[in-house]
C-alpha cells in the first residue's frame, strides 16, 4: 500500500536534497508531508522537489515548538484511514528498499497496531560510515519502553492500525501543554504501541545512513561517551524529569493501554514516587529493565536515590 512519509523540517537545509532524493528512489508508493518549523532555504528545496513529483508532496507550516511537537502535529492531522506511515528526518539518506522491507515486516502483524524500526549506519557529515547503532539485548516491551527508548524515529514505520492509534493519541497530546509531556516522539510511539498491546518490530538490518553533524537534535546513542552521558543524566536528575513527563503522558493515554499495562504503569508511578523501599519493590515487581547489565545497575542505583 501507499506510505505517507512525515518529514519534520528545521533549518540545516544543506543535507535536505540527499534525503529527498533517497525518498524518491524508494520502490514503494510514497507521498510526502513536510512540516516546516522554521521557513528558510529548506522550503524552497521542498517546493522544487514537489514540482518534480506533482501531486505527491505537501508542505505545511509546523507548530514551532520543537521536533516532538512537529511530528505529533503531523500524526494528529492524519486522515481517519491513514494507511502506512513512515517518519523521516531531514538530514539522513535512506537505503534502497527501506520502505518495502518495512512493509514486508509489518505484514506479519495482521490487524494489530505495529511499529517497525531498524538499525542505522552512523555516518559523519560527509556520509562516511562510523559504525552501527546499538542492538537491543531484550525483546521490545512496555516495561522497557517506560525507562529507555528502543525506537530510532528516522527508521520508524507504522502499519495502518498503528498509525490510527498514533493519530488518536496525538490529537489529545496537542491540547494545551500536553505536548510538552512528550520527551521525544519516537520514545512516545514505542510506549504507546507497546502499551496498547501492539507489536514493535526491531530489524537488525540498517535502513539508512544516519548523518551526524552539529545540528542533530538527538545524536547517535552509541559508544562509551553516550553511556557516560546517560549515567550523568540519570544521576543528576535529568532522567527523572523525563520519567515524570512520561508518567503524566501515559496516564493521559491510560484508556488506550491494556489492563496488564495499566498495572505496569501503576508500578512505574510507584517507581517515580516517595520511599526508597517502595521504589525498589516497584522496580522488582514491575520488571522494568534497560538494555544491558551496566545500564540496569544504574537503574537500581537511580531508584534507590530517587532519580528515576
Amino acid at each position: 500500500g501507499q506510505v505517507t512519509v512525515l518529514l519534520a523540517l528545521y533549518r540545516v537545509a544543506a543535507f535536505l536534497p540527499a534525503q529527498l532524493d533517497s525518498i524518491a528512489a524508494q520502490d514503494a508508493d510514497w507521498r510526502l508531508v513536510v512540516s516546516d518549523d522554521h521557513p528558510d532555504a529548506g522550503a524552497a528545496i521542498v517546493r522544487r522537489f514537489a514540482a518534480a513529483h506533482q501531486g505527491r508532496v505537501e508542505l505545511r507550516a509546523g507548530p514551532g515548538r520543537g521536533a516532538a511537537a512537529n511530528f505529533l502535529s503531523m500524526l494528529a492531522a492524519l486522515p481517519a484511514q491513514p494507511g502506512f506511515v513512515a517518519l523521516s528526518d531531514q538530514d539522513d539518506v535512506w537505503l534502497a528498499g527501506k520502505l518495502s522491507r518495512a512493509l514486508a515486516a509489518l505484514q506479519g502483524a495482521g490487524e494489530a497496531p505495529a511499529l517497525y524500526c531498524s538499525r542505522a549506519t552512523i555516518c559523519d557529515a560527509g556520509l562516511h560510515p562510523l559504525g552501527l547503532t546499538p542492538a537491543p539485548r531484550h525483546p521490545p516491551s512496555f516495561r522497557h519502553a517506560l525507562v529507555q527508548n528502543l525506537v530510532q524515529g528516522n527508521t520508524a514505520v507504522l502499519n495502518p492500525a498503528g498509525a490510527a492509534l498514533a493519530r488518536q493519541a496525538a490529537q489529545g497530546a496537542g491540547a494545551g501543554d500536553g505536548v510538552r509531556a512528550v520527551v521525544m516522539h519516537d520514545w512516545w510511539l514505542y510506549q504507546l504501541v507497546s502499551g496498547a498491546g501492539g507489536r514493535v518490530i526491531w530489524d537488525p538490518h540498517p535502513s539508512l545512513l544516519y548523518r551526524q553533524h552539529g545540528g542533530n537534535v538527538v545524536g547517535a546513542n552509541a559508544g562509551l561517551r553516550a553511556r557516560l552521558a546517560s549515567a550523568r543524566r540519570m544521576l543528576l536528575g535529568r532522567h527523572r524529569e523525563w520519567s515524570l513527563a512520561t508518567l503524566h503522558e501515559m496516564q493521559r493515554l491510560r484508556p488506550l493501554l491494556t489492563p496488564e499495562h495499566r498495572a505496569v504503569l501503576d508500578d512505574f508511578a510507584a517507581l517515580c514516587g516517595p520511599g526508597v523501599g517502595a521504589r525498589l519493590r516497584a522496580l522488582r515487581r514491575g520488571g522494568f529493565h534497560r538494555r544491558d547489565a551496566p545500564s540496569q545497575a544504574l537503574l537500581w542505583l537511580a531508584a534507590a536515590l530517587g532519580r528515576v
